[in-house]
């Protein structure tokens, strides 16, 4: 059996952050570290990022992404899979929560690989369906990094140091993988510069730092992140489509995951990602972390871009550093 995404959809908090907003935002807490006007938009491209409600929780995200693929396929999993660089809590897993919410009974469990978390949860259940352990998977996704983000700041240099959580956007997303006698998921492949880890992080929580609120924040280096990404991600992308002797042409969709919006000019043209194959959902909805790429895909469907049939593209870049490409057939 293959595995096919059936459906995909996308939840978005309501409540929205500009980055004017941003800047006035760090300006107001700093206690006189003004960052310089639109040096947000500017550096990432980035206008618009969501916030989710106090009351909310990751697993809300999750949930209300969810219930929409259930509903629209009128079906029940027999797995669920919560791919997220956020959770609700260290434990239980935060995919029992997402079960709860939607009167679920099934097994769940939970994946963490940073940005990629969602699409290592799709590698999870295209195995497990193709290996016959379960038949329809319901994978999804909820993203709270607004929970994670500086606003004292006390000087340029730790303005730096926190930038990349001014880039991050809360949202959840859910895909249902189930088990059909063709098309579905038909190459996955994976690669990971560990040695890279320490250039992003967000170390609350861990053995490391169990309490020290100092540590509850996103820092990273996105320059250095950037390099490591050009320098290692083209041969993993330009390697899946050598072995399945497909171009980039032959996508209805590549959805790439999009951190700011000169750095995926740089991969496109790198990779030799024709424009019109690309699903900018950056500047209106900023970094989604995990969820980014699912949203496009749902974006992609509602707007009539790809459907039954189409081959779409899943290019995944992640701290850690990680990197992924899937290939399916809708």
């Amino acid at each position: 059996m293959r595995a096919r995404i059936t459906a995909a959809a996308a939840h978005l908090p309501a409540a929205t952050l500009s980055s004017a907003e941003v800047e006035a935002r760090v300006a107001a807490g700093s206690g006189g570290y003004r960052p310089h006007p639109t040096i947000v938009e500017r550096m990432t491209g980035i206008r618009s990022r969501h916030v989710m409600a106090d009351g909310e929780q990751a697993s809300d995200l999750a949930a209300a992404a969810a219930r929409t693929v259930l509903d629209e396929r009128g079906v029940r999993p027999d797995l669920l899979v919560f791919g997220s660089a956020s959770q609700d809590l260290i434990e239980p897993a935060t995919a029992h929560i997402v079960a709860d919410a939607l009167g679920l009974d099934c097994p769940v469990f939970d994946v963490k690989n940073a940005c990629n978390s969602f699409l290592n949860g799709l590698q999870m259940a295209d195995a497990l369906i193709r290996t016959g352990q379960h038949e329809r998977v319901l994978v999804c996704t909820g993203e709270s990094p607004s929970r994670a983000v500086r606003w004292d700041v006390r000087d340029r240099a730790q303005f730096v140091d926190a930038f990349a959580g001014y880039t991050l956007s809360d949202g959840g997303a859910a895909m249902l993988v189930e088990a059909a006698p063709d098309g579905g998921i038909f190459y996955r492949d994976f690669a990971a510069v560990s040695s890279a880890w320490r250039v992003g992080t967000l170390p609350a929580g861990g053995s490391r730092h169990p309490r020290d609120p100092e540590y509850t924040y996103f820092s990273g280096d996105g320059r250095r992140l950037k390099d490591v990404f050009v320098a290692n991600g083209p041969e993993l992308f330009v390697k899946a489509l050598a072995k399945t002797g497909l171009t980039w042409d032959d996508f209805a969709v590549v959805a790439v995951h999009q951190v700011t919006a000169r750095y995926t000019e740089v991969l496109r043209a790198i990779l030799g990602i024709p424009a019109d194959r690309l699903v900018v959902t950056l500047p209106e909805h900023g970094n989604l972390a995990s969820a980014t790429l699912p949203l496009q895909i749902a974006t992609a469907l509602e707007q009539g871009r790809c459907g039954p049939g189409d081959k779409v593209a899943m290019v995944g870049l992640a701290g850690g550093v990680s990197l992924g490409v899937i290939f399916a057939e809708l």
